[in-house]
């Protein structure tokens, strides 16, 4: 679990951030969203398929 210290005089609004980021590196949202719903096996072969294409486009 990420943990965010908030220093002396530090805006709530700026260790939010650094939550965010830190959440965001981690890649902790995006297994949420992919845990939400049940994806069939064949479905994940798909989109792996379909993100190393646009990887691989990005790329070149």
């Amino acid at each position: 679990m990420p943990r965010v210290d908030i220093r002396a005089n530090e805006p709530l609004e700026k260790a939010l951030r650094r939550f965010k980021r830190k959440i965001e590196r981690e890649g902790i949202l995006r297994q949420l969203r992919a845990r939400k719903h049940y994806e069939k096996p064949s479905e994940v072969k798909r989109r792996k398929k379909r993100e190393a294409r646009s990887k691989s486009k990005r790329r070149f």
